[in-house]
């Protein structure tokens, strides 16, 4: 183990792009979409096309400060900076606990899947082996997991392009059958068979699908050419992400009526199951679980990296600074790690319950990082001034589109009071937060103790 010090510059464009992508296309798709086709129908499409503005516009702020300051820790390092001392404690733990939740979240799905050929493996086993293995990859030096996770991802962008194109031959040929048309998207209910409130509820689950794609931030101290890397990966994430949400789930709703999609399993398993292609099913099986473990294994990557950027910071202990000889935060993705167990013993004792109350917990953390860039980033431009005119990668329309995705994630908050397995984790937020503010204080508390001890030495 080495001293706190600077960790390599090995992620190249295409691992940053497929990290990004990894982060955020996962369970978020490929499970929890089947609770936003529950609340929305057809009208999903238009969910994520909504969430996917929001998410982007607040990528740019995020963006905006990565390129002219790249560090590791991201958004933490800039509220700190920025904004004060206790924003940045709070972002930058909020991002590691939403990041342990997420883990969590997707190694109970990875259970889920697993039980598609094995339905006797309890959830817990599946997630026990999984956690260990992609722990195990992750102490690997930054360029061989921007390898790993370059492959994860391009299995799962090769996927949804072939559902597409499957989806698209049933539409039209039907495959040696009928062609389906576009029928389902309007006589089950109509586009919106529970009306805008419904879609408008699916709004919370979408947020939790985008969730994730703040990685490009969290590379930005690992990239080799942050200036050109971070605006590239930024711009051309965003609009892949809502053709692979929105092309695939259109796809879906019209070749599939959305009222006969269960929450037993992937959506899209499910659907190329029941009609007719179980060869496509169980390829997708594969696929999902990968995608699962794409999100654990950058989730991981995220939380050793943030716990580093802590303790660099004086806002965790400083022994997690330390990296081993290849460059890795060893000890903060250990940490995170362990703390992720807390699923393997979830799933132990509530078995099937699990991955919605995780959901609705990621969700309020998402949100808290969200709120915190965009504040940070109008903190940012105040003390930049004259010069921010400067900047190479501008916020579009800033600050108003500050102002509206705040608007936007505090109807998340109240929208998510209106959904029962939902309305716990909004009662939960400010005790979060005041135990945040406890801790911050219980660490100066403690930095004024020394002080005041090595003065009167």
């Amino acid at each position: 183990m080495s001293e706190p010090g600077s960790m390599q510059r090995g992620l190249k464009n295409r691992h940053i792009q497929m990290i990004a992508l990894g982060g955020a296309i996962g369970t978020g798709l490929f499970y929890g979409s089947a609770e936003t086709i529950k609340l929305a129908g057809p009208a999903i499409t238009l969910s994520y096309v909504a969430g996917g503005v929001v998410i982007f516009l607040i990528m740019r702020m995020l963006g905006e400060m990565s390129v002219d300051e790249p560090v590791s820790g991201s958004f933490s390092y800039y509220a700190y900076k920025y904004w004060g001392e206790f924003p940045g404690f709070l972002s930058g733990w909020n991002y590691w606990f939403n990041y342990i939740i997420v883990s969590m979240a997707e190694l109970t799905a990875v259970g889920i899947y697993v039980n598609y050929w094995f339905p006797a493996v309890p959830h817990w086993v599946s997630a026990l082996v999984f956690l260990v293995l992609i722990t195990m990859a992750n102490l690997a030096n930054v360029k061989m997991y921007g390898e790993f996770e370059f492959w994860f991802a391009i299995i799962k962008v090769a996927a949804i392009l072939g559902m597409i194109v499957l989806g698209i031959l049933l539409i039209f040929t039907g495959i040696n059958g009928r062609a389906t048309g576009f029928h389902n998207l309007w006589i089950h209910g109509g586009f919106f068979p529970n009306g805008t409130w419904g879609f408008f509820q699916s709004l919370v689950v979408v947020m939790f699908s985008f969730g994730g794609i703040e990685l490009i931030g969290i590379t930005a101290g690992e990239a080799e050419n942050p200036q050109k890397t971070i605006p590239r990966a930024i711009n051309q994430v965003m609009w892949r992400i809502l053709i692979f949400y929105v092309g695939a789930l259109s796809i879906m709703m019209i070749i599939y009526p959305w009222n006969k999609v269960g929450l037993d399993g992937s959506p899209f398993v499910q659907i190329f199951s029941k009609i007719g292609i179980p060869a496509a099913a169980a390829i997708l099986n594969v696929v999902v679980l990968t995608a699962a473990l794409s999100v654990y294994n950058s989730g991981i990557y995220s939380n050793g990296r943030m716990l580093y950027s802590l303790a660099v910071q004086g806002n965790a202990p400083r022994f997690i600074a330390r990296l081993n000889r290849k460059g890795v935060p060893l000890i903060g993705i250990l940490i995170s790690s362990a703390l992720t167990l807390v699923a393997v013993l979830l799933n132990y004792l509530i078995p099937g319950k699990v991955f919605m109350y995780l959901l609705s917990v990621a969700v309020i953390a998402a949100v808290i990082n969200w709120a915190s860039i965009i504040i940070t980033n109008l903190k940012f431009r105040q003390a930049k001034g004259k010069e921010a005119e400067k900047l190479v990668f501008k916020t579009p329309g800033h600050p108003w589109t500050n102002y509206l995705a705040l608007v936007f994630l505090v109807m998340i908050i109240a929208l998510m009071f209106t959904i029962d397995s939902m309305k716990q984790a909004v009662y939960v937020l400010p005790f979060w937060i005041l135990v945040l503010w406890l801790g911050f204080k219980a660490k100066k508390a403690a930095e004024s103790k020394a002080r005041a001890g090595s003065r009167a030495a």
